[in-house]
């Protein structure tokens, strides 16, 4: 469960795959490091069954910058246990289980490993993880170690002859001349391999061995780890190698080559195939001639037509009539004929499966609004109770989220400011099914004016208040606000990953007020994960760190901190940016602006409201140390 501001139309730059400190801000302190946001890979293996008996009917499997050998094992490994668990649906799902977990620990014939053991040894981060499948919780999700590929360790380096660069270990899995082994990070290919002395092309575990050709920064104790089998890859490569045959489509072709006619040619799809009951007979500009002395065959028809090459077509039965004693001037008329025909073909299909919308002149009328002062919002992130938000002037709507409507020791405030403001409820961006989410009860005890949904499953949860559609809904057309206008939206909050050109663009179709955000930390990304406690959510021996109020920051190797900020009713984590959002909206035409306070006291929220109300010129953080510049 996962958001990343750029992240969602292709350009996320892989963050969660990069090192950092987690610092405690009121003692500068560090309490954690490494690759902190980086989850171990999900292996779903022992959830299958459930999750076929509960509706999923196709699984993902990952394959965007991996290898062909991890997509081939990961694509084997899974159709073999979708199959096995299909197989014995009928049973509940710990006979299942038993039944998988029997089959995973049996060594294949191929490479003699089990199927745990290629699927670990072709990709893994310091193993695997359940992920969130189950409700129990997750403290194995994050693996801060190395963010890439771990391998299989198979021991430690207990004697080094440097003379010779000669390694020597206690092997924990087997090895092979062939195999790649990562020592430190440097990676090395086994091409020597000793055992008493003597040369030998295979090692299994407890073996002492000696390993050669090996140079570079190493020490005694240091790990040394499998990074690719040989075996393993070879085996492989034979469903994805080059000269593999390909499956093809079968197809019927009937071709007329006859005296003083047009040479043509019918091509039919078969039975059970997307091609099935589509047609195409296609004629030549040119016409057969009398053969002199060798005329053509039938076989010779076939041969030259049958030629698919790397297409996806193989012609399964093919049909010529001939009369007798003629010659074609030109073989390529046939390869031409069949191109044709193929491609032809192909596009019928594509037209047959491609669904074709009503044209209609779509008017959307401009939303027409006064922009000149627009309304002015605040969201309130985080609320201190020692504050007293009774003092903020000059707004026109209150933002409160809605975790702060449950919690009894925001009772008293939260009335305070719903009596004061119009105040909406913040949604957050996931909203799991619980029962202290009452949202009836919320309405009926505090006075509400309406809601900002994150997430478009929320509309249902508000009948008679206003809807304002949040950022997250990701509205960058015209066509997407008529969409969320029926749906009951009054507002919607322009993405921030619009540019200002966009951002105009979009305001001039608009059928319905919007909103801008123009000052705040922008949420970077919301975890299901709490990176205090390390865990997906809250257990008996956790120490608790979110309910301390201190601030805590992931400082990267640049040393850009970014506000955490947890959140134990969600079970969630937001990571604010380093930098804060800062807007001048003067050339913009917008209905209403946003202000997303995290930290900054009343002071400088007032100040803020100030600035942003008289359009005054600010750039890049106008907020540093608690100090408004």
């Amino acid at each position: 469960m996962l958001e990343i501001v750029h992240g969602n139309r292709g350009l996320c730059a892989q963050p969660c795959r990069l090192p950092y400190d987690l610092y405690e801000e009121s003692e500068n302190k560090i309490i954690d490091k490494g690759y902190l946001l980086s989850p171990r890979d999900l292996n779903g293996t022992m959830y299958l069954s459930k999750l076929i008996k509960a509706g999923v009917s196709s699984f993902k499997i990952e394959g965007r910058l991996k290898n062909p050998e991890y997509v081939a094992e990961v694509t084997r490994y899974y159709r073999k246990y979708i199959d096995l668990a299909y197989e014995n649906i009928s049973l509940d799902d710990n006979q299942i289980n038993s039944i998988i977990h029997s089959e995973l620990n049996k060594n294949n014939k191929t490479t003699n490993i089990t199927d745990t053991e290629e699927i670990t040894q072709v990709f893994n981060r310091g193993g695997f993880s359940s992920g969130h499948l189950d409700n129990r919780e997750n403290i194995n999700l994050i693996f801060k170690n190395k963010p890439s590929n771990m391998g299989i360790f198979i021991g430690k380096i207990k004697n080094i002859n440097f003379n010779k660069g000669h390694i020597f270990l206690n092997l924990k899995h087997d090895i092979s001349i062939g195999d790649r082994i990562s020592i430190n990070d440097n990676t090395y290919t086994i091409s020597e391999l000793i055992n008493n002395g003597k040369n030998i092309k295979e090692a299994s575990s407890d073996m002492f061995v000696e390993l050669g050709r090996m140079r570079g920064n190493l020490k005694i104790n240091d790990s040394v780890y499998k990074i690719q089998n040989k075996k393993l890859s070879e085996e492989l490569s034979k469903s994805y190698c080059l000269d593999k045959e390909i499956k093809k489509i079968p197809l019927t072709a009937t071709i007329n080559i006859l005296e003083n006619k047009f040479i043509s040619i019918e091509i039919s799809g078969n039975k059970n195939t997307i091609y099935e009951n589509i047609t195409l007979s296609l004629n030549s500009a040119e016409k057969p001639q009398k053969a002199i002395n060798h005329p053509i065959t039938k076989e010779r028809i076939k041969e030259q037509f049958s030629k698919t090459g790397n297409t996806e077509f193989q012609f399964s039965n093919i049909i010529i009539n001939l009369d007798d004693n003629l010659f074609i001037p030109k073989i390529s008329i046939l390869n031409d004929l069949r191109r044709k025909a193929l491609s032809e073909l192909e596009n019928m299909a594509i037209q047959k499966f491609t669904r074709t919308l009503k044209k209609e002149n779509i008017s959307i009328p401009k939303y027409s609004s006064n922009t000149s002062s627009p309304k002015i919002s605040i969201l309130l992130n985080k609320i201190n109770i020692n504050n007293n938000y009774l003092n903020i002037k000059n707004i026109d709507k209150l933002y409160i989220p809605l975790h702060f409507f449950i919690q009894k020791e925001y009772d008293k405030i939260i009335k305070q400011l719903c009596n004061n403001y119009d105040t909406y409820i913040y949604m957050p961006i996931i909203l799991r099914d619980n029962k202290n989410f009452n949202l009836l009860n919320i309405q009926n005890n505090f006075k509400i004016k309406g809601a900002v949904i994150s997430n478009i499953s929320q509309i249902k949860y508000f009948d008679c208040l206003e809807l304002i559609g949040n950022y997250t809904l990701n509205t960058f057309n015209k066509f997407t606000i008529e969409e969320i206008k029926e749906l009951g939206i009054k507002t919607f909050t322009i993405s921030p990953e619009l540019t200002k050109s966009e951002v105009i663009s979009l305001l001039q179709t608009t059928t319905i007020p919007s909103e801008l955000i123009v000052y705040g930390k922008l949420p970077l990304m919301t975890n299901n994960y709490c990176y205090l406690g390390k865990s997906n959510m809250c257990y008996k021996d956790c120490k608790k760190l979110c309910d301390n109020n201190k601030n805590y920051y992931l400082k990267d190797r640049l040393g850009y901190t970014f506000r955490i900020l947890p959140n134990k009713i969600y079970n969630l984590s937001t990571i604010y940016n380093s930098k804060i959002t800062s807007i001048n909206y003067d050339e913009i035409p917008v209905n209403n602006i946003r202000i997303d306070i995290l930290d900054e006291n009343i002071n400088d929220i007032n100040n803020i409201i100030s600035t942003v109300k008289d359009k005054k010129r600010f750039e890049g953080n106008i907020y540093t140390n608690g100090k408004l510049k």
